[in-house]
């Protein structure tokens, strides 16, 4: 998330996210069958609506709306490419994600799997920064929504929005995990509709069937070819839009925490791809016919957004407005399930010992009250560096060093994966609700792409600042491994059920 003016990096990390509701983390080492809920708890838990909604809805915001116009200025039509190749990265990864979530629901997803086929440090390790990245989230989009509602209302002071945004969600999401689905429904509702609505008018706009409109295909190959930059800078703008994926992860917890969880999970890693394709590839591909890409304007604000600026040649009266209010939409979208994503995962690691045990309370509506309102601090202490001190660097450093969580993620992922299925009998594999293909070739291929991913990094200035902010914030939490290690080691003597499980319990 560097804040770079004109920065092809600029902005890069906008996640959408779906969410769920909890389920025991422990319930297989007490004893207890997940899938053994109470009436209640089914009452409570989000129905195939939900579910339906908020993943359709996962991953299109401001990354998409706003942010693809710099990759396709940068890269030509072929940034086409670029938004299949790091979809199918992100669709492996969803994979053997959903290969180890149909086995075993958990809030804790990747993290409580690292802890299964890695061990403690890898589940301490990215189960941290995971928190720490949607902290930074909740403080960026705090600030978002503080600027726009400051550019709506001049009277409200630019602080005063952002932080009402997040007193707003924190209630919502304190309420019950029902109601926070319930108001992730809609919030996502908005943003599929302008998509679709997106999709279909320029279907016929390009094809030369809506009103005031020509054939306009030939802008894919016109005005220099294709890949008019060259084909390189398509695999390089894989760099790029790959973090634009990301929170696509949280569809599998919102999956596995629904009334029939494998069946969930099974349902999100299928469509992920073609929501891939359908939402991103498809969008970029409706950009590129219906406006020339060189002559898309630099999207330094909403009117100059690509989406705006194709509605507009829709004949779709106030484009602007309508967009500023889809795009506001998409922030306090990230804002409810964001506060919801970085407080289970704080619960999560409460509750394997990696935080204070006290975070991972919950109210009789099975919500982490005390991991809510710690990660709503943390999204308020970020957002008032910017206001208080905006030339200390604090809240730059934040955003930057949360930027390669998402390759890490992906990794722990590919890594946990070969690790758990390697131990795992022939039976056991042959018995999996859902399975990854052509393993582990397929691991390799993803960790190989993330690696490109890394290294392209490197040669840009603001890949360079996140990757060096990056690895200091993983440093600060290595320094703390080893107090974190003994204080497990005096946990799990004390209570053995909370000695790590095994991977029987996961094929099971």
């Amino acid at each position: 998330m560097n804040r770079q003016k004109n920065s092809p990096y600029d902005n890069q990390v906008s996640p959408e996210t779906s969410a769920g509701m909890r389920v025991h983390l422990n319930d297989r080492s007490k004893g207890v069958n997940p899938n053994d809920r109470s009436t209640k708890h089914l009452k409570s838990a989000l129905s195939n609506r939900h579910i339906t909604m908020i993943t359709l809805g996962g991953i299109i915001g401001a990354s998409l709306f706003v942010g693809s116009g710099n990759i396709i200025r940068s890269v030509g039509p072929a940034a086409i490419v670029s938004y299949i190749i790091g979809g199918l990265l992100v669709f492996l990864a969803m994979r053997m994600l959903g290969e180890m979530a149909a086995s075993r629901p958990t809030t804790g997803s990747f993290m409580e799997y690292a802890r299964i086929g890695l061990g403690d440090w890898a589940a301490y390790l990215v189960g941290w920064l995971y928190w720490y990245f949607w902290v930074g989230v909740l403080a960026y989009e705090a600030l978002l929504s503080s600027q726009t509602l400051h550019l709506w209302f001049p009277a409200i002071p630019s602080w005063a929005g952002g932080v009402a945004m997040l007193l707003l969600f924190l209630f919502v999401n304190i309420i019950s995990v029902r109601t926070f689905g319930e108001v992730e429904f809609w919030l996502a509702s908005v943003k599929v509709i302008t998509i679709v609505i997106f999709l279909g008018v320029g279907v016929l706009f390009v094809l030369g069937l809506w009103p005031n409109s020509t054939p306009s295909v030939s802008n894919l190959w016109e005005h220099g070819g294709f890949a008019p930059n060259g084909f390189g800078l398509a695999f390089t703008g894989v760099a790029l839009v790959i973090f634009s994926y990301f929170g696509t992860e949280i569809a599998v917890m919102a999956a596995a925490e629904s009334r029939d969880p494998a069946k969930g999970v099974r349902q999100a890693t299928s469509t992920v791809i073609w929501r891939i394709l359908l939402f991103f590839v498809g969008a970029v591909l409706i950009i590129c016919m219906v406006i020339p890409w060189n002559q898309l304007p630099e999207p330094v604000n909403v009117a100059a957004a690509p989406f705006t600026q194709v509605f507009s040649l829709y004949g779709l009266p106030g484009a602007e407005i309508i967009m500023q209010l889809v795009i506001f939409t998409a922030v306090i979208s990230v804002l409810n399930s964001g506060l919801y994503s970085a407080s289970r995962m704080f619960a999560a690691l409460a509750k394997q010992g990696y935080a204070p045990r006290f975070i991972a309370k919950q109210s009789k509506n099975g919500v982490p009250i005390y991991a809510l309102v710690a990660s709503t601090l943390g999204g308020f202490l970020a957002t008032f560096a910017e206001f208080l001190a905006p030339s200390s660097g604090i809240f730059d450093f934040i955003m930057n060093s949360a930027g390669l969580v998402a390759l890490f993620v992906y990794v722990f992922i590919a890594l946990t994966h070969i690790s758990i299925r390697r131990k795992m009998t022939q039976q056991e594999v042959d018995g999996l609700k859902l399975k990854m293909w052509l393993f582990p070739w397929l691991n390799y291929l993803l960790i190989a792409g993330i690696f490109f991913v890394f290294v392209v990094m490197l040669f840009t200035e603001g890949g360079r600042a996140q990757v060096f902010t990056s690895l200091i914030a993983t440093g600060v939490l290595v320094l703390f491994w080893p107090a974190v290690k003994k204080k497990l080691r005096i946990m799990r003597e004390a209570d053995p059920s909370t000695a790590q499980i095994t991977i029987k319990d996961v094929s099971h």
